[in-house]
């Protein structure tokens, strides 16, 4: 009997102590499980995060759109087949309710007897250049392939504003820069006060540069560019980039981007605003690109063709041989529903060190003069003349904003036509 009249204050003891540990057992898993998980949305969240968490998901709302079907690719990507006109550029006010063009423009000719050959490099299709087509599937016709945006992806970003764009207006070359931080390019560019341009046409060497930062870049592309240099300027972008900060790793990845303001309030990469409309089923932009260039190994290079529809306005993007990507309607811009009064190609990096310059390579990582197999290459530049023909740059022009860290060295032959080998390593011992 006296063990059973003791046992009832123990037992006190023991649920007050269970009462009090629970608690802290509670709040110790669920500040680990937190921290572990960065923002685990399952988990609860204070306020401030929850709010933020709320304006995350009513954006992947608004760019994911619902597929009839979705791929997974190798990397991890998930490529959703969305119904053609419920992409994201259907969101515009101006679209709504619209359907994509159906009738294919005219693609600009080459002169009679002008033809370029490849050497030593393998131009990839637009069948097998994209990883995610490795997993043997497709989209169905009437879909357009989009890599599916995650709550990891936008919280990379400062913002969710700024999530999928340049958020600064240094992007074209201009003469007057000089502090090292910031876009740093190493291009070929025609331009002129008299001049217009209709288009650009290059084939890009494609390599997986190192970015030694997250939210930096390397991206080799063309620019198709009109307006001034301050708040209108108009550009259409397309090429590959490396971009940790965008897609999460350090794969280079087919990309677009396009802005009518000089990349403040307009504009964005791919598909993640309204603007570009894409009509391929093949091919998904934002996508990882394989395979690559190898020093001293194997070349490959992509083809890409921009140029505005003589009867519509609008500019279109081809990709290779005859693969139509899809297009940016002319009422997006205010100086290219015209022409471009300027076209660059080349590498650009972005470099966020202060003290130090970054170690974020541009194209292969090596300077222009080690050539073929060594640096990275654009070769077979044309411009689209007024008449939509495919016609060799005149006067083109090269600069290096910084050419002891990236440079750039063109040339000619009947082969190549007009190229340029470019690229660097960022710091070194003559870029400290």
């Amino acid at each position: 009997m006296s063990k059973i009249s003791h046992s009832p204050p123990r037992g006190r003891w023991r649920c007050g102590l269970t009462a009090l540990i629970i608690p802290i057992i509670f709040v110790y898993f669920l500040l680990a499980s937190w921290s572990a998980s960065g923002r685990d949305t399952n988990k609860f969240w204070p306020g401030e995060e929850l709010e933020k968490l709320k304006m995350i998901r009513t954006h992947l709302r608004k760019i994911n759109k619902p597929p009839i079907k979705t791929i997974k690719s190798p990397d991890g990507d998930l490529i959703d087949c969305v119904i053609t006109h419920q992409q994201p550029a259907f969101d515009h006010p101006q679209l709504k309710g619209q359907r994509p063009l159906l009738e294919a423009p005219p693609s600009p000719v080459r002169p009679s007897g002008r033809r370029y050959e490849k050497r030593g490099g393998v131009g990839v299709s637009h069948e097998d250049f994209q990883l995610w087509k490795r997993s043997g599937e497709s989209c169905p016709k009437g879909t357009v392939p989009i890599r599916r945006t995650t709550e990891k992806d936008i919280l990379r970003a400062s913002s969710t504003r700024s999530f999928g764009r340049k958020m600064t207006s240094k992007h074209i070359v201009r003469r007057s820069e000089s502090s090292t931080t910031g876009h740093q390019h190493a291009v070929g560019y025609v331009t002129g006060r008299e001049q217009y341009f209709y288009g650009a046409k290059a084939s890009i060497n494609v390599w997986a540069p190192r970015v030694a930062n997250p939210d930096e870049f390397s991206l080799s592309q063309i620019w198709v560019i009109s307006g001034s240099f301050g708040d209108d300027l108009n550009t259409i972008e397309a090429g590959w980039q490396v971009s940790p900060e965008l897609y999460g790793d350090n794969s280079p990845r087919f990309f677009t981007y396009w802005t009518s303001d000089a990349y403040q309030a307009t504009g964005c990469y791919n598909l993640l605003c309204s603007g570009f409309i894409q009509t391929n089923n093949d091919i998904a932009i934002g996508a990882a690109i394989s395979p690559t260039s190898s020093y001293e190994g194997g070349q490959f290079d992509i083809s890409l063709l921009v140029w505005m529809d003589p009867k519509h306005g609008n500019w279109w993007l081809e990709f290779g041989d005859g693969a139509l990507v899809g297009y940016w309607p002319s009422f997006l811009f205010t100086h290219l529903q015209s022409n471009a009064s300027m076209v660059q190609f080349g590498g650009e990096i972005v470099n966020s060190s202060p003290d130090t310059h970054t170690a974020t390579q541009m194209g292969s990582g090596h300077f222009a003069d080690e050539g073929f197999a060594k640096a990275s290459y654009f070769r077979n530049l044309e411009i689209v003349d007024f008449d939509n023909s495919l016609v060799p740059p005149s006067n083109l022009q090269v600069l290096a904003d910084y050419p002891d860290c990236y440079d750039i060295q063109s040339g000619y032959n009947s082969v190549w036509g007009n190229y340029f080998y470019y690229g660097g390593p960022g710091r070194n011992e003559k870029c400290p």
